[in-house]
């Protein structure tokens, strides 16, 4: 069951320093597209998810993805999306167990308080819609239409521990 993260965990950035949890909300919620490159369903949802993750760019979140690999396999994995939105690497999966994530792919909205506010797993359109709705109403934000033309049929993801 997902669960609260704590402020002390550490996200790398692709590009940057790593930093607390707690320093990234200093100034933004996250709204995290949680990614297993080495599954076809973390490759099934990445166009509904740069779509969902797009809906949300002006809104006061940081939008981004996580990804349970290093830096050099996300780059292969998200192509031109790693230098298009903010991807944090986590190759041990400690954030994926911080977070308390069972399956993914996942989308989760951690608020700047450091609660987990909202989080869907696997491919549940309606599980989604629901994040997003949350970060909508948490920023004043519109939600994207979820799910929309062109996404997949509802999967189950694969196991968050690899």
């Amino acid at each position: 069951m997902a669960t609260d993260p704590s402020g002390d965990l550490v996200l790398t950035p692709l590009h940057g320093d790593p930093r607390s949890l707690q320093e990234w909300l200093t100034t933004f919620h996250l709204a995290s597209v949680v990614l297993d490159p080495y599954t076809n369903q973390s490759s099934w949802i990445l166009p509904t998810a740069k779509r969902i993750l797009h809906g949300f760019r002006g809104a006061a979140v940081r939008v981004n993805f996580l990804i349970t690999c290093s830096a050099d396999e996300a780059r292969e994995f998200l192509g031109p999306l790693a230098d298009e939105f903010l991807v944090f690497c986590d190759p041990d999966r400690t954030a994926v167990k911080a977070l308390g994530l069972s399956s993914l792919p996942a989308f989760v909205f951690v608020r700047g308080d450091g609660k987990l506010a909202a989080s869907a797993e696997g491919w549940d359109p309606a599980a989604w819609r629901t994040v997003a709705r949350e970060i909508a109403s948490t920023t004043s934000w519109s939600s994207p239409t979820i799910p929309d033309a062109g996404d997949p049929s509802p999967f189950e993801g694969s196991p968050a521990a690899g």
